[in-house]
């Protein structure tokens, strides 16, 4: 499917589900995608989002650049939190599926990267061990709140949103649920969303390491 082929009330309940609105978009391309593409799963968003070039932190506790750590591999890109009782555990979850089904050879060549919209509560040991559920190779990132906001715009999703209430220390965070995933080329040749199944993050996994 390509965001332009849906109708445009539903293409934004699915990418952009419990999220604001934004007029954020990512830098156009003229990339062509190879013959590959048409066997795609995912969203075909067009144009093809950029990588963007990003500095958080680590749950080390490290600065990690983004697109400098990532060049070269096939990047998965979801902003989340540890609180999220859904769309969070879910996306990572399908994603160490798709993994398990791929040789070592592939897996190698995959980072996976968990932006938190809730840096208060997800400290870099909560987000570590949160991670570390899914794959202790997910690369967990935060910062302020302006700074993961600067990133969220960079990304072209909505600034999350956090939902507190006076008095009481539980709450949620509305967010982007899109699943930003850059080929080797630094481009987005497929999104996802609430809707697509494990079945579909390792069938397009192969295919989209061939954009270079």
């Amino acid at each position: 499917m390509r965001w332009r082929g849906v109708v445009p009330a539903a293409a934004a309940a699915a990418l952009l589900a419990g999220c604001g609105s934004s007029n954020s978009s990512a830098p156009p391309t003229t990339t062509t995608a190879p013959p590959a593409a048409s066997t795609l799963r995912g969203l075909v968003p067009e144009p093809f989002p950029v990588k963007p070039g990003f500095t958080l932190t680590d749950t080390t506790g490290r600065p990690y650049s983004f697109a400098q750590a990532t060049r070269g591999k096939l990047t998965y890109l979801f902003f989340g939190y540890t609180h999220c009782p859904d769309a969070c555990p879910a996306t990572m979850s399908y994603l160490r599926y798709a993994l398990s089904r791929q040789p070592e050879s592939i897996r190698r060549q995959v980072a996976v990267v968990f932006v938190t919209v809730d840096p208060a509560r997800d400290t870099m040991p909560v987000l570590r061990r949160w991670l570390n559920h899914y794959s202790p190779s997910f690369v967990g990132l935060t910062g302020s709140l302006a700074q993961i906001g600067e990133v969220e715009h960079m990304a072209g999703v909505p600034t999350a949103i956090l939902q507190k209430r006076k008095g009481v220390a539980s709450y949620q965070v509305e967010h982007s649920s899109v699943l930003f995933v850059y080929s080797p080329d630094d481009r987005s040749h497929v999104v996802y969303a609430t809707g697509f199944k494990p079945a579909d993050y390792a069938h397009d996994l192969p295919l989209l390491l061939k954009f270079r």
